[in-house]
């Protein structure tokens, strides 16, 4: 301090100052990108999850006459059955007694599959194994008995669908088993999840 009570100050170096300055932006910006792109990342899916709503293909090459396979498509199973024609010659014998036999109270397949076969091509049926009462798996039962025709059980609530997937008046599930987009790319390989070229 000087006689006259006036504080002296040294000269400040304001290149250090603005050197400390950027340094400490650069590094605090390095830091938010590292806290930023986890975060980000959180938010895409996963590559499972990717793969689960991708489209999957299904060879139907081996399947003989009453047989049923199963794929995955979004986490949900998918049945195939190849029907026989005599099961196929069941489907209108049995309308009377089922909720929907066209299956006209909601969309539950696409305008392909609106007949009596519900499928493109009539001897493969291809359907989600998902209960439309509270989504249990369905179990194919196709042993013709005498007061059944063949077709699918809910083992939850006892709701029981034909050989077209629809469902039997009188039960828990209110509407018929839905048919997921679907298309042939040969006369063995069926491809689930793409409707006429769109993927759903």
């Amino acid at each position: 301090m000087s006689s006259d009570g006036v504080v002296k100050t040294e000269p400040r170096d304001m290149g250090r100052r603005r050197f400390l300055t950027v340094t400490t932006a650069v590094v605090g910006a390095i830091g938010a990108g590292y806290v930023a792109v986890p975060f980000l990342s959180s938010w895409m899916p996963s590559k499972k999850a990717l793969a689960a709503g991708a489209p999957v293909e299904a060879d139907i090459s081996k399947l003989e006459l009453g047989q049923a396979i199963k794929v995955e498509w979004r986490g949900k199973s998918v049945v195939i059955i190849r029907r026989s024609e005599e099961t196929l010659n069941t489907l209108v014998q049995i309308e009377d007694v089922l909720l929907d036999p066209k299956s006209e109270s909601v969309d539950q397949q696409p305008a392909y599959a609106t007949n009596q076969y519900r499928s493109i091509n009539k001897e493969y049926l291809v359907l989600l194994s998902w209960c439309t009462h509270l989504g249990c798996s369905p179990t194919y039962a196709p042993e013709v008995k005498a007061d059944w025709s063949g077709g699918f059980i809910c083992p939850c609530h006892g709701s029981k669908f034909d050989m077209a997937g629809r469902v039997y008046k009188g039960m828990p599930a209110p509407t018929n088993l839905i048919v997921p987009p679907h298309q042939y790319l040969s006369d063995s390989l069926i491809l689930i999840g793409v409707d006429e070229g769109v993927q759903a």
